[in-house]
């Protein structure tokens, strides 16, 4: 299972890291809440484990944004505070468990499956839009009856835009998150997206194009 870790000190990350990939997740790791934040908004996760103390924006704004957006993956917030009011604001924003610092790696496995386990039976993990259907469990791409192969970086691409349906994603926030933008060349949104195109939406019914914003996966109409 992906888990997102939004976390700035290194000694925890770095242990959390190492106690995941043992535990058989893959793990992410985010130091600072943006990074965090559009993370969890343009990628999918089993579950997030998020830090309240963060810099840039804190774990409760991170939270209360990503519920806002309408993402529902599960977040357990890792805190040092234990203070109830702490507690409670934490639960307030939208976080699904707390958990304090300093933690036993045996209670964290345990939180994250039953985290897991009580999100799986409510949390369909099926996008659609139009005939366009994407499993982001077999990670399988089905137009109507008919099976779709895309590429790792088009698969991404899709389910961003799926995930926000009906929000404009611009070429920088896919940049950001689909792509790696340090390596990435001005046309690389374009040549993936017209591949993308090509073989899922090649009337465009889907798929939009928001000019001089980014693109956009809408219900196609009529």
């Amino acid at each position: 299972m992906r888990v997102l870790i939004v976390e700035d000190d290194l000694t925890i990350g770095e242990g959390l890291m190492t106690a995941l990939r043992r535990a058989g997740h893959d793990p992410v790791w985010a130091k600072d809440g943006e990074e965090g934040e559009r993370a969890a908004l343009f990628e999918s996760f089993g579950v997030v484990l998020l830090d309240l103390m963060l810099p840039k924006r804190d774990g409760r704004e991170v939270c209360r944004n990503l519920r806002e957006a309408g993402v529902e993956t599960p977040v357990l917030m890792l805190t040092a505070r234990d203070e109830v009011n702490d507690r409670v604001e934490g639960l307030n924003t939208g976080a699904d468990d707390y958990l304090v610092k300093p933690f036993a790696v045996e209670e964290l496995m345990a939180r994250i499956s039953a985290l897991t386990r009580r999100t799986a039976k409510v949390r369909a993990p099926v996008l659609r839009a139009g005939e366009i259907e994407l499993d982001t469990v077999a990670q399988t791409v089905r137009i109507g009856d008919r099976p779709v192969h895309l590429t790792q970086r088009e698969f991404a691409l899709l389910e961003a835009l799926l995930r926000q349906k009906g929000r404009v994603l611009s070429r920088d926030a896919i940049l950001e998150r689909v792509f790696n933008s340090d390596q990435a060349l001005p046309n690389t949104v374009s040549f993936h997206m017209s591949s993308l195109r090509k073989k899922v939406d090649p009337e465009a019914r889907v798929i939009k194009t928001v000019h001089g914003f980014g693109y956009v996966a809408e219900e196609p109409e009529g």
